[in-house]
């Protein structure tokens, strides 16, 4: 608890970036005062973002007070909140039937993925109260609007100030996970979650024209503050060619004349090769399909990655993604029979081979002008290692370099697949992705190519064992007290009863046959939140400071363990883990046992 209370004197906030001084004229678009209709995060100037409830009420009067809109339940989270979808449209065309049926396209948006990331939804329902009550429903009548004000709605309420030390606002974030501690945006593929299960659902049955998929970025500092992508972008290959053609030629010049008109800075998104140091150049390549942008290009389904900056204030990326989210209805609106046509094209294209897996390779270079910050490195004490300290000062790097990937494997198309029905997961998966099956109605016998494997591992390049089709694991456990929220739909299982030796052996995790034990937990396993250098080393060098008996632990600890000592990220994890910040679910077996 001294810990605790020692970082707790200042905050990550303390340690960020200087902020950019910003105006620009999308401030004009923030709700006055006594606006009836002013929206939750207006009332706070932009800094703060409704609860989950608070953001659904402020909906359902929305749709309540205007013929715009609807409503709609589209699925479950994992502990059982419901996922709302915002329909807007005109002529109450609130069903794929009759939306399809106006000859409109349609508009999908998608906020709150990673709900700490939350930009998109306060976003929204100001272009939603706008469309309603502040002139601006012409918008509707060249194309419709599907609004997901959260779709990770379970790590939307597990929202803290602890949460995201990287990102400048709104004051409480949610968390990036699901409760089921899933990372919605690696599951498009395998469809594990019930969130995406719903998403995939809604895709197939809206058959959206255009898709947003509204994120923050982390990493370096640079002056963009909306900075969005794309499979065909600067030179990326891609799956949809005339889809990835349209978005870069139509799409990405009407987006980034909007918000430059507004007073925002958009940019191409692109990543950084080294975080601490800058000089190395950037890296662009395809999204594979575990991402909504890698997954859209690879279904013909024109799909846009927005990363607002996340050193950038609440405010200012607020207001830019309203912008965005403006402008890309307007636009597509305009370019319909555009970009409808390189849908069609891109669905009946039956390339012979398919490159995936694609990697960074450094004899494949181009460079481009970066609009960075100018910074300085220091070696810090906490961390051993060089860290970067950026100055809040703008500065143009001409000719970056830019790393460009290569695909792994060419793919080559058969005429079908047979998919057994000894692997019903398997199919249902191909169910929510919205493929066409033939199901058969007898046995058959057919000739046809197989696989055999040789030398399987994991991704990691560590080779791999299984036992019954599974990787199986083994733990020791350390028991703590705790009061936990079990919701609605948990269970409790006594061992009072016949089989209660059995339920012992499932669910205590050193038995060698638990479901732990089994692999079904996997995901208390990984980290999904961060904290970047910048923000760790000086915070961790005022703990130092603070505490003398922390101090002493650190250095008693480096003088008995060389290999901690000369390890940085070792370091790192050692100060993180006596921060608030620091997750304390990460290893917590989510079983209750009762006494």
């Amino acid at each position: 608890m001294a810990l605790l209370i020692a970082v707790g004197s200042g905050h990550a906030a303390d340690h960020l970036p200087p902020v950019i001084p910003w105006t620009g004229a999308s401030e004009a678009l923030i709700a006055a005062r006594d606006d009836p209709w002013i929206t939750p995060s207006e009332k706070t100037d932009l800094t703060e973002t409704p609860a989950y409830s608070e953001t659904i009420d402020y909906l359902r009067k929305l749709a309540a007070a205007s013929p715009l809109f609807s409503l709609q339940e589209f699925g479950r989270t994992a502990q059982g909140r419901p996922l709302y979808l915002v329909v807007a449209a005109k002529d109450q065309s609130f069903t794929p039937e009759t939306a399809r049926a106006t000859g409109r396209p349609t508009l999908l948006v998608q906020a709150g993925i990673h709900s700490g990331e939350i930009d998109g939804k306060d976003a929204g329902l100001m272009l939603l109260r706008d469309l309603a009550f502040r002139g601006k429903s012409a918008l509707l009548d060249r194309a419709n609007l599907l609004f997901v004000p959260a779709l990770n709605a379970d790590g939307h309420e597990r929202a803290s100030e602890w949460n995201r030390p990287n990102q400048r606002g709104p004051r409480q974030q949610g968390w990036r996970t699901t409760a089921q501690n899933l990372n919605l945006n690696r599951d498009y593929m395998k469809a594990d979650a019930p969130e995406m299960q719903a998403l995939l659902t809604l895709i197939n049955r809206w058959s959206p024209d255009l898709y947003l998929d509204i994120h923050v970025t982390d990493g370096i500092d640079y002056q963009y503050d909306i900075t969005f992508g794309f499979n065909g972008d600067a030179g990326v290959p891609c799956w949809s060619p005339n889809i990835g053609a349209w978005l870069k030629e139509t799409y990405r010049p009407a987006i980034e004349s909007a918000l430059k008109t507004a007073g925002h800075i958009p940019g191409t998104l692109v990543f950084e090769r080294d975080d601490r140091n800058p000089q190395l150049g950037l890296r662009l390549g395809p999204a594979m399909p575990r991402f909504s942008n890698g997954y859209g290009d690879l279904r013909h389904l024109p799909t846009v990655l927005v990363e607002n900056h996340s050193l950038k204030p609440y405010r200012q990326r607020v207001l830019g993604t309203y912008v965005l989210l403006e402008s890309s209805l307007r636009t597509l609106g305009n370019a319909a029979t555009q970009v409808r046509q390189a849908i069609v094209d891109d669905q009946a294209a039956r390339p012979d081979v398919i490159p995936m897996n694609w990697t960074s390779d450094l004899n494949l270079q181009s460079t481009r002008d970066f609009l960075g910050i100018t910074y300085k490195t220091f070696s810090s004490p906490a961390t051993g290692r060089t860290e970067i300290r950026w100055l809040g000062a703008p500065r143009l790097y001409p000719s970056l370099p830019v790393i460009l990937s290569r695909p792994g494997v060419q793919l080559r198309r058969p005429k079908a697949y047979w998919v057994p029905i000894t692997k019903p997961e398997v199919i249902a998966r191909l169910q929510w992705h919205g493929l066409r099956l033939e199901t058969l109605p007898t046995a058959r016998t057919v000739k046809l190519e197989m696989y055999r494997l040789l030398n399987p591992r994991t991704q990691s390049g560590e080779t791999i064992t299984a036992f019954e089709g599974r990787v199986t694991l083994t733990t020791e456990v350390k028991a703590e007290q705790r009061q936990e929220t079990f919701p609605i739909g948990s269970v409790r299982v006594p061992t009072d009863q016949p089989l209660g030796d059995l339920a012992m052996a499932l669910l205590e995790p050193e038995s060698a046959d638990s479901l732990f034990a089994w692999g079904f937990f996997l995901e208390i396993l990984q980290r999904t939140e961060y904290i970047e250098g910048y923000v760790l080393a000086p915070t961790a060098e005022r703990m130092l400071t603070d505490d003398a008996w922390l101090k002493a632990e650190f250095e008693a600890r480096l003088a008995a363990d060389p290999d901690f000592a000369a390890d940085p990220t070792a370091r790192m994890r050692w100060f993180y883990e006596r921060t608030p910040y620091y997750d304390d679910r990460y290893w917590l077996y989510p079983v209750g046992i009762e006494r």
